[in-house]
């Protein structure tokens, strides 16, 4: 079969099953399970995703006797799942919260925020692809851990769209999808301008899981109070 198979990549192939899952339930018009929005379903599997991939890295480093071409795939396979999970998935969830405001969804002033979700996936996109090219040459070169990142790396949409979710339950459904939108705007340029971003250790990883579970249980509790 093609490609590789071992422990390595199953916080991956989780992570992007979580992504297409999200981005199957936000652009659905249904409600997918009672009251509850479809953005919100997309927002839990934006945080899963969010979750897996920040320490699948981990795992992958944990395989001693990795080949050259292994590695190379999971810099490759990483970057594919994390376009759908960190790029497609926060837009699919503005078009839920777009469906959800009701008033805009039929009209003609819904291209403007098309456009914008475009924009969104395409700057993930040029980011990644920026990143896999510069890390080739600099694995290449060194064989030192990185410790920065150019621009904002794209997984920190995970915790960014949860935090404004937040947000959604206390101006509403007519206003949120104007701060959501801009939200997004500021984040893909974020990804392409050229600005220094420490890489976090393990200490600020597991801050950054304990926020996110204050996040995931602050919507739930937002969301059965509505």
């Amino acid at each position: 079969m093609i490609g590789f198979y071992n422990y390595t990549v199953i916080l991956t192939y989780i992570s992007l099953a979580s992504s297409v899952i999200g981005i199957f339930i936000c652009v659905n018009p249904i409600p997918f399970y009672g009251s509850i929005p479809n953005s919100l379903w997309g927002i839990l599997c934006l945080m899963i995703s969010g979750l897996c991939d920040m320490f699948d890295g981990k795992v992958a480093r944990s395989m001693k006797n990795r080949t050259e071409v292994q590695k190379k795939f999971g810099i490759q396979i990483d970057s594919l799942a994390d376009i759908v999970g960190f790029g497609v998935l926060p837009a699919a969830i503005g078009y839920s919260v777009l469906i959800e405001q009701g008033s805009i969804a039929g009209s003609f002033w819904i291209i403007p925020f098309f456009v914008l979700f475009v924009f969104f996936v395409l700057a993930a996109l040029i980011r990644l692809a920026y990143f896999n090219v510069m890390e080739e040459e600099r694995q290449s070169q060194t064989s030192e851990n990185r410790k920065e990142y150019e621009g904002l790396p794209v997984t920190n949409t995970a915790l960014i769209m949860p935090f404004i979710y937040i947000f959604k339950f206390r101006i509403g459904d007519e206003y949120f999808y104007i701060v959501y939108s801009i939200v997004m705007f500021m984040v893909a340029c974020a990804f392409i301008i050229k600005f220094r971003v420490k890489k976090v250790g393990m200490k600020t990883m597991l801050l950054f899981l304990l926020v996110g579970i204050i996040e995931f249980a602050f919507i739930c509790v937002e969301a059965m109070n509505k």
